[in-house]
């Protein structure tokens, strides 16, 4: 028996933190743990999206809502804010006890070249991406290791582990997850409080419709909402949550979600320079942006999924990206215009 085993957490009834709760997969999880039968309390940055999320958690534990007993806690928190996480958390502490499970799901996608990106779309990707997860951390595990328990799970990406076109800064910021993830799983090895990384590929979360187009943003969109939504190219959003809940609480080093990242791991693994010289030639076949020029600028210029939809009106890009919209009405995500 390994020495995690001997510090399970709770099967169900336990306390759970989710950084990213309110909308698209974090959603997903904190209903996967809430029908486990634990008291998740779910952190977003919007109050409104936040209680949608409660509405639906509620429903689809079926736990009810309202009272002490509720399956879900809302909690207005910018994972980006170190101090606002710790106060989030020390709060939770207070009032439960302790923390059995902490996830970290919050993220942002900036689709686009890199002659389109700013310093700006950098520093963002990296606080909400890397940083968040680092905050969660830090303030949960001084009560994880004095309970002798804990588990911690941070939702990384493939492009945490193989750079994407298209997508730099938040393949920086995914690799810097996982590189913090496999290093506090060292650092905890026999504590009883173990580190998740978690590797999906694309899922069907309805991200697409909240993604920020850098570049081109039509032509952008015209690619990556299929992509995230084809069932031969994306996992369904529910079954990812299921396998992400069943993987963390089980302690494992890490839940791989898809063939594709599987494949892509080991091929970067065995042969990285061919694995980026195949990236490089995805890369030509992508859309040109338009250059900023001198780009170290703290701005964020960008275009919602929605609004790039709504430009394009393609019929046929709609029709490929059917079972992504329908998944974006299911998990909160927004579906309506905007910049």
């Amino acid at each position: 028996m390994s020495a995690d085993a001997t510090h399970a957490v709770p099967a169900s009834g336990g306390v759970a933190l989710v950084a990213g709760a309110s909308r698209g997969l974090g959603l997903l999880v904190s209903v996967e743990l809430a029908r486990r039968g634990y008291r998740v309390h779910g952190c977003g940055r919007d109050a409104g999206t936040l209680d949608r999320a409660a509405t639906i958690v509620a429903a689809r534990s079926g736990r009810g809502e309202g009272g002490a007993g509720s399956p879900f806690v809302p909690a207005v928190c910018d994972v980006r804010d170190a101090d606002a996480v710790e106060s989030w958390v020390r709060s939770v502490v207070d009032l439960e006890g302790g923390v059995d499970v902490a996830i970290h799901v919050a993220g942002i996608i900036q689709v686009g070249p890199v002659s389109s990106t700013t310093l700006g779309h950098f520093r963002d990707a990296v606080d909400t991406m890397l940083m968040g997860p680092v905050h969660v951390a830090l303030a949960v595990l001084p009560s994880m290791r004095a309970a002798g328990s804990g588990r911690i799970g941070v939702v990384s990406s493939v492009g945490g582990v193989v750079s994407v076109p298209h997508l730099l800064p938040y393949s920086v910021a995914k690799f810097g997850a996982v590189g913090l993830t496999e290093g506090l799983r060292a650092e905890l090895a026999g504590t009883g409080v173990t580190a998740t990384t978690v590797v999906p590929g694309l899922m069907r979360t309805g991200g697409h419709v909240a993604a920020q187009l850098v570049g081109d943003a039509e032509r952008d969109y015209a690619w990556f909402a299929p992509g995230a939504s084809l069932p031969v190219l994306s996992i369904g959003a529910e079954r990812a949550a299921r396998r992400i809940v069943d993987g963390v609480l089980a302690g494992r080093s890490q839940v791989e979600l898809t063939p594709l990242t599987m494949i892509g791991r080991r091929v970067h693994g065995i042969a990285p320079a061919l694995a980026v010289g195949v990236m490089g030639l995805a890369a030509r076949l992508l859309p040109d942006g338009p250059d900023r020029g001198p780009s170290m600028s703290d701005e964020r210029p960008s275009v919602t999924g929605a609004t790039a939809r709504e430009r394009l009106g393609s019929r046929v890009v709609d029709a490929l990206s059917v079972l992504g919209d329908r998944a974006a009405r299911r998990t909160n995500e927004r579906v309506d215009g905007g910049a």
